[in-house]
């Protein structure tokens, strides 16, 4: 093998799973500290961002693209709804279904949710540099499409 080919790490010296998860679990304790004086969850925010990219969602079809089990998210949704975040309606067409969708009181809450969150991010992200950010989003974004290839496959 050429000098210039880069040869695998030997996977007992490896530890790019511990820091990812390290790093994903150091994120979410450092978001819940910035969104606590908001009276939100991780999770309710979550609800919120997903809701925030359709203007309504079947509980459903919510409840799928966040990979959550339906008591799990009607739990979220119930202490959304009670704080005047979210509003369930009634599906048009299907008696079964219930709609969700962020209230204007919701919306706001998202928008200083989201100014909190680009300043971790951007706090976070203050020791590399642009390149660096760029090769780090790509290489991450790589990794996702292999793991959901291979999730697939199962």
């Amino acid at each position: 093998m050429d000098k210039s080919e880069k040869e695998a790490p030997e996977p007992s010296r490896f530890r790019l799973g511990f820091l990812v998860h390290d790093v994903s679990r150091l994120r979410r304790t450092v978001f819940d500290a910035a969104l606590k004086p908001l009276g939100i969850t991780r999770s309710q925010w979550w609800v919120l961002a997903h809701l925030s990219r359709h203007e309504t969602m079947t509980q459903r079809d919510l409840a799928k693209t966040l990979d959550l089990g339906p008591v799990a998210l009607g739990g979220l949704i119930d202490r959304l709804e009670k704080n005047g975040f979210v509003a369930r309606r009634d599906h048009p067409t299907d008696r079964r279904a219930k709609q969700v969708e962020m209230t204007p009181a919701g919306k706001s809450l998202l928008n200083l949710m989201q100014a909190r969150v680009t300043g971790i991010n951007q706090d976070m992200l203050s020791v590399l540099t642009t390149e660096e950010i760029m090769k780090l989003d790509d290489i991450l974004h790589r990794l996702k499409i292999r793991l959901l290839e291979m999730n697939s496959k199962e």
